[in-house]
């Protein structure tokens, strides 16, 4: 929840700017306007609304006949072990070379066409299971709720650069003619530049905990997927994927400040120390 905490000074302060001409017609209060804003991110929780609206965002679909032949039945196997029902959550598949998975919204798993032509049935249960651990921890509606406060942000940088652009013109245009004119443009245009970019950092730093943290919750969720008893499916999977970091040369200092995920490698090393802690755990004789 740190980095929902870290925007809502800026996500206020940019809810303001569009409360104003409201304000001016309705006379509606600042925090009832807030309010509202908050409590419309239930919507992305809808699951109605989440399996046609979301996965249109995200360029993703239902599993066809022969994608479903192959991931339902590892489905089944995690839901069996944790018992719970299927239908709890809704697959989705998207169409990507990408070996990858993720979980979205309230109830929204999603695997690419790639890992499901690309992993064994176990295999596939090691990465369910890990995305299932995603929505117990509640990580998916701490990301959900941020981007929800994260639109009037985005939304008012856009609208900054707009105008920004739109005083540089019109100062080109219409007072190049004088100099104090054309002075008074370009502090115009200046101030406008400098709001835009900051709402755009603030964004951006709150993208960097929230990266940061990020990291965490894999590392949470590849021990819930332990406990589960899929570490072994897990970790196979994630050698897959090890392969290929090893093989792609992502060196760059901006490829790197954007990574999301800790390393692969990492991952299997956690996962293969917290199997043998639950071994030796269940060998332990009891009191």
């Amino acid at each position: 929840m740190l980095p929902i905490v870290a925007i809502i000074p800026v996500w206020l302060l940019a809810l303001a700017v569009f409360w104003l001409p409201v304000h001016h017609w309705w006379r509606i209060p600042f925090w009832e306007f807030a309010a509202i804003h908050l409590v419309a991110v239930v919507v992305m929780f809808w699951r109605p609304l989440q399996n046609v609206l979301v996965m249109r965002m995200l360029g993703a679909h239902r599993a066809t006949p022969d994608q479903a032949r192959r991931l339902e039945p590892a489905w089944r196997s995690v839901a069996q072990q944790i018992g719970m029902s299927p239908r709890r959550f809704a697959l989705a598949v998207l169409p990507s070379d990408e070996l990858n998975a993720f979980a979205c919204g309230g109830s929204l798993l999603v695997v690419t066409s790639y890992a499901i032509e690309a992993l064994p049935r176990d295999e596939m249960t090691g990465v369910l299971a890990h995305e299932i651990a995603h929505h117990l921890g509640l990580h998916t509606v701490a990301l959900t709720v941020r981007q929800w406060l994260s639109l009037p942000i985005f939304l008012l940088a856009r609208v900054g650069f707009f105008l920004q652009n739109v005083a540089v013109a019109a100062t080109r245009s219409f007072v190049s003619h004088s100099s104090a004119l054309t002075a008074v443009g370009r502090v115009i245009s200046a101030l406008l530049n400098a709001v835009a970019w900051l709402f755009l950092a603030a964004l951006m730093m709150s993208n960097q905990l929230a990266n940061g943290i990020g990291k965490g919750s894999e590392f949470e969720a590849d021990r819930r997927a332990v406990e589960m008893g899929f570490g072994r499916e897990l970790a196979t999977a994630l050698r897959r994927v090890a392969e290929i970091e090893r093989n792609d040369e992502v060196g760059s200092l901006r490829a790197n400040l954007v990574v999301t995920h800790p390393s692969a490698r990492s991952r299997v090393t956690r996962i293969e120390a917290l199997r043998r802690r639950e071994a030796s755990r269940r060998r332990m004789p009891s009191d």
